[in-house]
């Protein structure tokens, strides 16, 4: 996704401040939070995030990692459709870079340069397909563990 994140941002069409802005980030440091209204995506550029969630277990609540973001992937993408709440939480876990890119403005440039936008899509969508591959696998690892784990899995 990086790369034609990269080609967008260097055009001079898309203008440096108001569509997008590089910022430093650092270890720790809260860099989206779950709740906030998303309007812009980030692109990492360099350094590793994780993104957490909080989950409630009877009447306790624990923060839960759910990946790690590293140098090329994108989070916050859900803006280019409605600005929403975030869905998760992300933190650095080390000093790194990234770009914020406005999602209204992104959109904007899509209607004037069509094929870029199509490009976008497509990358993201393929991003898509893989996020949702891996969460349907954690989620058949956790019902056979939950399974073997109350001996359900003895009764199949």
């Amino acid at each position: 996704m990086g790369n034609i994140l990269h080609e967008i941002i260097i055009d001079p069409d898309f203008e440096e401040g108001p569509a997008w802005r590089r910022f430093p980030f650092y270890e720790q440091q809260l860099i989206v939070k779950e709740g906030e209204i998303g309007q812009s995506l980030f692109l990492v550029e360099e350094g590793s995030l994780r993104v957490s969630g909080y989950i409630a277990i009877d009447e306790k609540r624990i923060q839960s990692g759910f990946c790690d973001l590293n140098p090329g992937d994108i989070f916050g993408e859900i803006c280019l459709l409605e600005f929403l709440p975030r869905i998760a939480t992300v933190t650095a876990l080390t000093d790194g870079y990234a770009i914020e890119v406005n999602g209204k403005l992104l959109n904007a440039y899509f209607e004037k340069k069509p094929e870029p936008g199509y490009r976008f899509y497509k990358q993201l969508f393929a991003i898509f397909i893989e996020r949702i591959n891996r969460a349907n696998q954690r989620v058949e690892n956790l019902l056979a563990w939950g399974l073997k784990a109350h001996g359900i899995d003895q009764h199949l």
